[in-house]
């Protein structure tokens, strides 16, 4: 599967639960119900006790269509395959064999399963065999199966509801139909089990309910909703006569079954009630919706109605904007279609926060019956800043809403919507005249203190936040521009104001000078979209309709970069935590990714959906996205922060590879399908330093310098570390193998060596020099005689420690166990390595203690004294490169010094 050069899936946030409902389970060993709910294509198992997500499942091959459980397995159906998942993230089991989407699963019984197809072809299958116990196929046009479920006290039996209205009881056995009810005049969306024996509730579409005996085929009563198709059933077993239902519309209908009366009802979600059950023997009630939340309802108030008890939620509605908050990465602010601003943690979903909804009254909104819908309720907010220096003394986040002109403060300390509304006074209501101007952009200034607001009527705002006082109007009493405002900031230091409009005009204010005139003005080739801009520096990205982008220096008030590649509107923009990256979305689904030094795009990718906002990490670890149509926050993280990425340019009109956004899953591997684990993609043009750029130029080895510096005065260093007491030697020494000198741990096996018949090499004693006490690396220079070849010696001493490299130095000697050969050919070796120019300083270095070592026995032999020669000389035409390099560098740096003075 194809991968971003930069960045990996890493998970998604602020995804609890979808349409697909949910199912609750008692855990045996955790003594607690569990709740499991399905976000696409991995479930979320979580404690119904405190909504703790305790386990995320595996990667399913497609989304899940369906979800139940039993006491040992929880199952899942994606696409065509159906998986046992034992411990929430281990499959026990894996059934194959329908063609079409799987979309009803049912426990049956100790060892089968049921599942039901689009087609309506019903599978009965063998769990611990993974083998098909029988097949009944139906015809869609007259049993199209819509509901099923399994009477209790029935043995081998089923009750299936269909679309035609009809009900049929099948004994699964022997594969026949036992008996056919009497048909409703709509189609039946849910079957439920009653307390009592032999009776069935039956859901239809058309909102009523019927509570069916089977054993007599009569209705036992009737009731209608008038919310919609029953979405979901479920009886309370804790002795009260209560039957609950929910609806399309998110409500929530308490039956009183002695009575036959409505008990209590309520708007439990804002959307469609995809499950709901009451757990076993106790007075709690649980729902999931498609709005991404689940809920826990309490049957405890004096009347005996329902609470909320707890709740985890997300987004109901895709987010619009989001950012990170804060220095460490730990928050993500995030606005949604919802008109909600919330604060999802990247560390635990516990810490998760909901700010609440934007709203007109916030204290009337505050005191309505919460089960109801808000009329105070505001649009959603669209952009959005804050900023943490004045967190604790006053509202620190301001928000501009969809189509209004009002701007609204938020408080991240008391985490709720602020007291002040930020409008200007010719857009009040006594003096408005332009009813469809709004505000497009917002900047809150580093001090925290103010915020700069810009209009679609041309005008620049400036208010403070605390008191929501107006401060000062950028170009006094004309408009700032002549058209809509697109982008503004405000300098760390609070001395300059950018604003740029939908004409492409550029205008720098000061900050706080009474004239409200600009002082410079720029113009670009077309409109402006939006501004972007890093809290630490004096750049600006300006996003272009005409889908580029520029770099701006404002402190100097030149373009310093352009940027091309998308074609489609860009949607966002964000600078890397060290701003050397610009990461760009756009519409056209794509991601690109720039460096700014080199002004070339170094990574580019494409998701499935388009990304209407992202934000990078202050750490610059993560990057986070949020797509059209998706309730999550995706985070990516940053692979050049743990590992080495190649970086080179890439055409920035090539086509990017597509990538899937990340699941729920917490890893730092890629996975393609349940349980198997991807080998990361290996880049080609991954670049290698070679050991040596060119022959004729000095090269250095890559050793560090305690390795070879202190080689001439190695005894010094002893002298000085030798210990002030003696080391205490133990009695009795453990045994222990040998081991070979060196910076690697490794046994010396030499003497262990086995010929191919399996035993030991015999020592034969008519070899000539077998006496010779030469060590390891005078053996490998002895070998070196025939060949010249001097590489196995290098790597040999290179490897070794400052005390080893000196040991095998001294050992040259013949009075060490040397001979003339093994030194004649250590001074070839040396004049090898200064010949070809590389590791020039370890050559210096062997060669300054060798000639300590053994000067005057060089001397008296005739042979080593002539080869010293040659040894001088290729020594001073190293030396004279090195030389004139650095007597260049010192002539530059000296006329540069000159100049400046």
């Amino acid at each position: 599967m194809p991968n971003s050069k930069l960045f990996q899936r890493h998970r998604s946030l602020g995804l609890i639960c979808n349409h697909v409902p949910a199912t609750v389970r008692f855990a045996t060993r955790r003594q607690e119900n569990i709740i499991i709910t399905s976000i696409g294509r991995v479930f979320h198992v979580y404690s119904a006790n405190h909504f703790r997500l305790i386990c995320v499942s595996g990667l399913h091959p497609e989304d899940i269509t369906a979800i139940t459980s039993d006491n040992r397995f929880v199952y899942t159906a994606a696409g065509s395959q159906i998986f046992a998942w034992r411990a929430g993230n281990i499959v026990r089991h894996h059934f194959e064999g329908h063609e079409k989407k799987v979309y009803l699963l049912l426990p049956f019984g100790v060892q089968h399963l049921i599942s039901i197809d689009a087609d309506s072809l019903l599978k009965v299958w063998n769990v611990q065999n993974e083998t098909e116990f029988c097949e009944i196929p139906f015809n869609n046009n007259e049993f199209k199966i819509t509901a099923v479920c399994h009477p209790p006290t029935y043995l081998n039996k089923i009750l299936l509801g269909s679309e035609q209205g009809v009900l049929q009881l099948w004994n699964i056995k022997k594969s026949a139909l036992v008996h056919t009810f009497q048909a409703f005049h709509s189609k039946v969306t849910v079957l439920e089990p009653a307390p009592a024996i032999d009776v069935i509730a039956v859901g239809l579409a058309d909102g009523g309910i019927t509570l069916l005996n089977l054993k007599y085929d009569e209705v036992v009563m009737q009731f209608k909703q008038d919310w919609g198709p029953v979405t979901s059933i479920t009886f309370r077993t804790d002795n009260q006569p209560f039957m609950i239902t929910g609806s399309t519309n998110g409500h929530v209908v308490v039956w009183n079954l002695e009575e036959k009366v409505i008990f209590n009802q309520f708007q439990a979600h804002t959307q469609s009630i995809a499950s709901a059950a009451c757990m076993t023997n106790e007075p709690l009630l649980f729902t999931s919706s498609a709005d991404n939340s689940i809920k826990l309802w309490i049957f405890d108030l004096p009347d005996g109605r329902a609470r909320l008890l707890r709740i985890r939620e997300g987004h109901s509605a895709p987010p619009l904007c989001i950012k990170y908050y804060g220095a460490n990465g730990s928050r993500i602010l995030s606005s949604g279609e919802d008109s909600s601003l919330r604060a999802i943690s990247t560390i635990s979903e516990t810490l998760n926060k909901s700010f609440g909804r934007a709203s007109y009254n916030r204290k009337a909104s505050k005191k309505r019956n919460r089960m109801e819908e808000d009329p105070f309720q505001m649009p959603p907010i669209v952009e959005f800043t804050s900023e943490c220096t004045r967190e604790k003394e006053w509202d620190n986040i301001a928000a501009i809403h969809s189509g209004l002109v009002v701007t609204t403060t938020w408080s991240f300390n008391r985490c709720k919507m602020g007291e002040v509304r930020l409008v200007p006074e010719k857009y009040q209501n006594k003096n408005r005249t332009d009813f469809n101007a709004e505000a497009t952009c917002i900047s809150l200034t580093h001090c925290g203190n103010f915020v700069i607001i810009g209009y679609s009527g041309g005008d620049v705002e400036r208010f403070n936040i605390q008191s929501g006082i107006h401060r000062a109007s950028y170009g006094g009493k004309k408009v700032a521009h002549k058209a809509p405002v697109r982008g503004v900031h405000s300098d760390c230091l609070n001395q300059t104001v950018i604003s740029g409009d939908s004409d492409g005009v550029l205008k720098f204010w000061n900050f706080s000078e009474k004239t409200n005139l600009p002082h410079t003005k720029l113009v670009l080739s077309t409109g402006i979209t939006m501004f972007r801009a890093h809290p630490e520096n004096a750049l600006l990205c300006v996003v272009l309709d005409n889908f580029t982008v520029n770099v701006l220096d404002y402190e100097t008030k030149t373009i310093v970069r352009k940027f091309a590649g998308h074609t489609a509107r860009i949607t966002d923009a964000a600078f890397s935590a060290d701003s050397r990256w610009l990461i760009t979305a756009s519409m056209d689904c794509s991601i690109k990714v720039y460096d700014i030094p080199s002004a070339y795009m170094i990574d580019h990718f494409q998701m499935e959906t388009a990304c209407i906002s992202l934000t990078v990490s202050p750490n610059g670890d993560f990057l986070s996205t949020a797509h059209v149509n998706k309730l999550g926050i995706y985070t990516w993280a940053n692979k050049s922060l743990f590992t080495h990425v190649s970086i080179t340019s890439i055409d920035p009109f090539a086509t990017p590879p597509k990538i899937d956004l990340p699941d729920s899953t917490d890893s730092s591997v890629e996975r393609d399908e349940i349980g198997i684990d991807v080998k990361p993609e290996i880049d080609s043009l991954t670049y290698q330093t070679p050991t040596q750029i060119d022959s004729s130029l000095i090269t250095m080895s890559t050793l560090a310098a305690s390795r070879w510096q202190n080689l001439l005065n190695l005894d010094t260093v002893k002298k000085r570390n030798r210990p002030k007491v003696a080391l205490y030697k133990p009695k009795h020494a453990n045994f222990f193998l040998p081991t070979v000198a060196g910076l690697d741990f490794q046994f010396d096996l030499s003497d262990q060596k086995q010929d191919a018949s399996g035993t030991k090499e015999i020592t034969k004693l008519n070899q000539p020099n077998h006496f010779s006490n030469l060590t390891k690396f005078g053996h490998c220079l002895d070998d070196s005689v025939k060949t010249n070849d001097f590489t196995n010696c290098v790597q040999h001493i290179t490897a070794l420690g400052p005390s080893m490299v000196d040991f095998e130095i001294k050992s040259l000697d013949p009075h060490a166990g040397g001979n003339d050969t093994v030194m004649l050919h250590f001074m070839k070796m040396i004049h090898h390595m200064l010949v070809s120019n590389s590791n020039f300083e370890l050559a210096q270095s062997y060669l300054g203690l060798f000639l300590k070592e053994h000067s005057r026995y060089l001397i008296a032999q005739p042979i080593l004294r002539a080869f010293l020669h040659d040894i001088e000389t290729a020594q001073n035409e190293g030396w004279k490169k090195l030389e004139n390099k650095l007597l260049y560098g010192i002539a530059v740096a000296t006329e540069s010094r000159l100049y400046a003075n």
